[in-house]
């Protein structure tokens, strides 16, 4: 059995990615759909991400306290998004993604801290 910790980060990185591709991977796909067509695809994409969020959240939080599970889930979403951003949206790798992961590695070191 995996340790409760990367079961968590294993099942929330899955979930993001559902999440990122329910939140704007219509963006591309749907932008000459009406936007309740683009509503329905998401909300089916986002069962998925529900369905492995729910429990990761449930399992971290026989190890983590609330926040450090929300920093966790705040750093996954970034390594998520970033790769989704640049890669399938074709946006350009930008600084600016480098200073926020900054900002959370900050975040973490604060809710993580003894």
């Amino acid at each position: 059995m995996l340790h409760p910790l990367l079961l968590t980060t294993l099942l929330l990185t899955a979930s993001n990615v559902f999440m990122t591709f329910a939140w704007y991977g219509h963006l591309k796909n749907f932008t000459h759909s009406p936007w309740y067509v683009a509503a329905l695809v998401s909300w089916g994409i986002a069962l998925f991400e529900y369905l492995l969020q729910v429990p990761a959240n449930r399992i971290g939080y026989t190890e983590l306290s609330l926040g450090q599970l929300k920093i966790l889930q705040e750093v996954i979403t970034l390594s998520v998004f970033v790769p989704f951003a640049v890669l399938y949206m074709g946006q350009p790798l930008k600084l600016d993604y480098l200073y926020a992961a900054l900002c959370l590695m900050g975040a973490v070191f604060f809710i993580f801290r003894a």
